[in-house]
């Protein structure tokens, strides 16, 4: 059976009542959440499975001025949710509105009358409600007294510490996409919709698709390896560059390129899926467009060799 989303929780179906769910953001959806949920699912087997999630990120509604921050967008997280068994994605719109909610009410309103759950799941570090009001000592309370099981789930950890986003967005950062991937439980991709540029890709022999990174994090700039998946379900080998492309003095923002080996079509407008696996080299600039067009041959012909491997 194929995962459903709902975003008005005032208007669940009647079929979508009755579930079990984990409660957070999922942001990543990594192996933390991965054994929160599966942790869920063992302690009730027998009931549908899901999730209870919010969109956008609360911090981006209280603290809009951060950089972006994240690791998946509601797409990209729903897909990953689902690869988990989740039948059902409820993803609560977080907006004024909703963050004036106090903490009674988004478990007895929400999670009790609108939703119908049986059962809930969080971390240790659930908070929720206005100024977050609610912990899991107030969930664990109100959920007994409304007749729905809890089950406080302890941190998934490594010799590192717990697995967590924040953990993984340095990963990223410090340009280690390989050791992300070990976290996430598969690679990391920034997803979104290709658009036009200034075809200098295209003049220097390397033709580009441009993926704005929009609230996807930024990770550490450079030129990867790559796999490309288009919207049909195929996938491409690639090479990709992030950032701000300081030889041909392009001062903009920074911007996801990447070049889809063996390729010839029209991407324009296709929401493209950029898998990043291993960290070539960082941003560079060079003493002309020679120089740099030498250099996108030697990155595209490393990203072969090191795709070409074995799994």
């Amino acid at each position: 059976m194929s995962a459903k989303l709902y975003t008005d929780w005032r208007a669940i179906p009647a079929h979508a009542r009755g579930a079990v769910a984990a409660l957070g953001n999922f942001d990543g959806v990594h192996l933390g959440h991965a054994h929160l949920v599966r942790t869920l699912h063992q302690a009730r087997p027998d009931e549908p499975l899901a999730v209870v999630t919010f969109e956008p990120h609360p911090r981006e509604l209280f603290r809009p001025q951060d950089p972006p921050f994240r690791l998946t967008l509601a797409e990209e997280r729903f897909s990953a949710l689902a690869a988990l068994g989740v039948r059902d994605v409820f993803q609560i719109r977080f907006d004024e509105a909703f963050s004036q909610m106090s903490a009674e009410q988004f478990v007895s309103d929400v999670l009790h009358d609108a939703l119908g759950l049986r059962h809930i799941a969080c971390g240790h570090d659930f908070a929720f409600g206005h100024r977050r009001g609610g912990n899991t000592e107030f969930l664990a309370e109100r959920a007994c007294e409304l007749g729905m099981g809890f089950t406080l789930v302890p941190a998934f950890t490594d010799a590192n510490g717990p697995y967590s986003s924040t953990r993984i967005r340095r990963l990223l950062q410090d340009g280690y996409p390989e050791r992300a991937a070990q976290e996430l439980g598969r690679l990391w991709s920034i997803r979104g919709v290709v658009q036009h540029g200034d075809k200098r890709g295209r003049l220097l022999g390397f033709p580009t698709a441009n993926v704005p990174l929009g609230r996807h994090l930024e990770p550490a700039r450079g030129v990867y390896a790559a796999t490309v998946r288009l919207e049909n379900g195929r996938t491409h080998r690639g090479v990709a560059n992030i950032g701000r492309r300081p030889t041909i003095n392009d001062g903009r923002e920074s911007r996801l390129e990447v070049n889809l080996f063996d390729f010839d079509g029209d991407l324009y407008g296709q929401t493209l899926s950029v898998a990043l696996h291993v960290l070539l080299r960082p941003e560079k600039r060079f003493d002309g467009l020679d120089a740099l067009k030498a250099q996108i041959a030697l990155d595209a012909g490393q990203a072969r060799d090191i795709l070409d491997r074995p799994a």
